[in-house]
């Protein structure tokens, strides 16, 4: 603990010890002093803060210095029932402040505390009590745009978790400010009440042990009273006054001096007004002219100044609101259209009934769930997936929901909230009763059960995901597959820049010597829409930089770089201890596509009679089905020559089977081949 730690633990024990140990009149003065002090401190920083939360701590020291005052109380009680003395300062306001007269002294008094009590306390309790439940209220609304804000990619997750913060102790804080105007309350009552003791307790001690004449003894201790009760009551005054102050004041860009001027004097024409009614009092009435007529002339020319002042302000205004009138003729000119044709590069679009999914306050989560998407993407793709804009649409059926890439749909699904996925595992289970439906993600057959179906269906070997886990692995996959489409040639461009400021040779060398951004762009949009990774994009540099003087075609750049990333490859297809089962493309096969390429100077390109077509497209479809039916994934492996032209062939019907060359895996790995697809002599069979 540092100094000032052990400096408010210490302040806090003594105010208890105030209570019990008689103090000298020095030090009760020094401690009055001290009480006005830190009053007259707390309302000038209430009043020169822009936010309640600036003075956050004020609920407590509310408490705080409600417990220092009414230890002060017991003190000066205690010294002037005993010593018929309660220091100078007490003697001062009993007798300077209120002319020495006891009556005079308590109808002051009564009045500070009607003020305090009535008014200031009562107003500031009320307002602290709306303020409270309107916080409390809104809070919902506040954590939906902040976690909206977050999933759009309009704020980070530190900027998300301080705004989060700010809204918890907005709440917090006018919460105690409820509970704590309930002491300043308290303190008006006890003050009261106090000064009441005094005088009576001073009263009876005064005649009967003091053995003091009756006006004698009520003259003292009815002066030293009131002195005690005035001393008292003004911090009292002042800090509930900055209670009403911090829990009034509204969020501003100035503090409270600043506002009132600039607000309170907004029409300076009015003051003019304020003097001409100033002089018809001093015409029309008694009140003296000497009087009334400069301060009539004092408002008067202040109304000038500020209409003077106001006048530039509203010339600047003009000028301003000239420069921006041009602003706007240019938004009405055929160029300013442009602005409007701004297309998403994802969307995510649900009806009103999945809005509990996106909602946090209902147990929503899909704001965090798309964070992370992004993430894994980042991860396993190489790349920045653009910002997943979220909202609702009430043209959708309640429970479905579309995915938008560029504007236009690609996939779209329907889920039920109040219900669990469940895939079979092979065997269906007759006495698992549900709603038949297919996987969104992967079209496979699947069932929707309730709550009391699940724990039967997980027994039954059922694969269980819940509704918005359904919508997450949609998304995820959607991405992945149109992962090519979201890599333009800024963001290839931000990719390479990434690359150059820790390998600026590379770089250098490639961009724009041999290839430009958009050759670069071509080769990566190849090697995503095969569902190979960039993330190692310094070797796919490298690997541009080495061959592109020899080549400028990308599809040959690309295969190169394949090549280059065979381990990756190898890795994304193959199991540890595992051989690797692929259909392999035969020598007929291998011969037919080689003399089917037709090369030009724009490039290369396969040309198939359409019988032929037909029959490769049955055979190696046969394949791609006894391999699904057995539960193995199915891969096509062919010839460095032939990959990239049966790539293109296949991708037509089956855009989702891998074709690898044998350079693109790795030596050590184990090949099994479970069937051969040839031109001539039909398919081979299973080995």
């Amino acid at each position: 603990m540092k100094i000032k730690d052990y400096l408010v633990l210490v302040s806090v024990i003594m105010i208890v010890v105030m209570m019990v140990i008689p103090l000298p009149p020095l030090l009760l003065d020094f401690l009055i002093m001290i009480n006005i002090s830190l009053s007259l401190t707390i309302i000038l920083v209430a009043m020169n803060t822009k936010e309640a939360l600036q003075f956050s701590i004020f609920p407590t020291l509310l408490l705080l210095t409600t417990l220092f005052r009414l230890g002060l109380n017991v003190s000066t009680t205690r010294s002037i029932l005993t010593n018929q003395d309660g220091g100078q300062v007490i003697e001062t306001f009993g007798s300077f402040v209120v002319g020495g007269s006891a009556i005079i002294g308590i109808l002051v008094f009564l009045i500070l505390v009607i003020i305090q009590f009535l008014v200031i306390t009562k107003g500031s309790e009320r307002v602290a009590e709306v303020a409270a439940r309107f916080t409390l209220d809104s809070m919902p609304g506040k954590q939906m745009s902040i976690d909206a804000d977050l999933g759009a990619g309009m704020i980070s997750d530190q900027e998300a978790k301080k705004r989060r913060e700010k809204v918890s102790q907005e709440a917090d804080f006018y919460g105690a400010m409820d509970g704590a105007s309930k002491f300043v309350k308290g303190d008006a009552i006890a003050g009261i009440i106090i000064t009441l003791i005094n005088i009576l307790g001073g009263l009876m001690i005064g005649v009967i042990v003091h053995k003091l004449p009756f006006g004698e003894a009520a003259k003292l201790f009815t002066l030293l009273s009131i002195g005690d009760g005035l001393v008292s009551q003004i911090p009292a005054l002042l800090i509930s006054t900055a209670a009403g102050i911090v829990v009034t004041r509204a969020a501003s860009e100035g503090n409270l001096g600043t506002d009132i001027t600039r607000q309170l004097f907004a029409y300076p024409k009015m003051l003019y007004v304020v003097a001409g009614t100033l002089t018809l009092f001093a015409v029309f009435t008694p009140i003296s002219p000497l009087l009334v007529f400069p301060i009539a002339g004092l408002v008067a020319f202040g109304g000038y100044k500020m209409q003077r002042t106001l006048n530039a302000e509203e010339e600047e205004e003009k000028e301003a609101s000239s420069h921006d009138g041009q602003e706007l003729e240019g938004l009405k000119s055929p160029e300013s259209v442009v602005d409007l044709l701004h297309v998403d590069a994802i969307e995510f679009e649900f009806g009103y009934g999945l809005i509990p999914i996106a909602d946090k306050n209902q147990g929503g989560d899909l704001l965090d769930r798309v964070i992370m998407i992004r993430r894994q993407c980042a991860i396993e793709l190489g790349i920045v997936v653009p910002v997943i804009r979220i909202r609702d649409n009430i043209q959708l059926f309640p429970n479905q929901y579309v995915i938008k890439i560029k504007g236009n749909r690609v996939a779209s699904g329907e889920i039920m909230l109040d219900h669990y996925l469940a895939m079979s595992p092979g065997i269906d289970d007759e006495s698992i009763e549900g709603i038949a439906t297919v996987e969104p993600a992967f079209g496979m057959p699947a069932l929707w059960v309730n709550e009391e179906m699940k724990e039967e269906a997980e027994m039954a070997g059922y694969a269980i995901v819940d509704p918005p886990s359904v919508v997450s692995t949609h998304l995820t996959e959607v991405i992945k597959k149109h992962a090519h489409e979201l890599i333009g040639r800024q963001e290839v461009k931000s990719l390479v820049e990434n690359i150059r400021e820790n390998s600026p040779a590379v770089v250098e060398e490639l961009i724009p010597n041999l290839m430009a951004i958009g050759e670069v762009q071509k080769v990566l949009m190849k090697l995503l829409k095969e569902k190979v990774s960039i993330r190692n994009l310094l070797v796919i540099l490298e690997t541009l930089a080495d061959y592109s003087s020899q080549t400028k075609d990308t599809d040959v750049l690309t295969e190169y770089v394949r090549q280059a990333l065979s381990r990756q490859i190898t890795l994304q297809y193959t199991n540890p201890n595992e051989a690797l089962q692929v259909i392999t493309a035969g020598a007929s096969l291998e011969k037919k596509f080689a003399e089917s390429v037709h090369r030009t100077e724009q490039g290369s390109y396969l040309s198939i009679d359409p019988e032929a077509s037909q029959t490769i497209f049955q055979k190696i479809s046969e394949q791609v089905t006894q391999l699904q039916q057995s539960g193995v994934q199915p891969i096509l492996l062919t010839s460095p020559a032939t990959r990239m032209y049966m790539r293109q062939f296949v991708e037509r019907f089956a855009p989702d089977l891998p074709v690898l060359s044998y350079n693109e895996l790795e030596p050590e790995v184990e090949i099994q081949s479970v069937g051969v697809v040839n031109i001539s002599g039909g398919v081979g069979s299973f080995s």
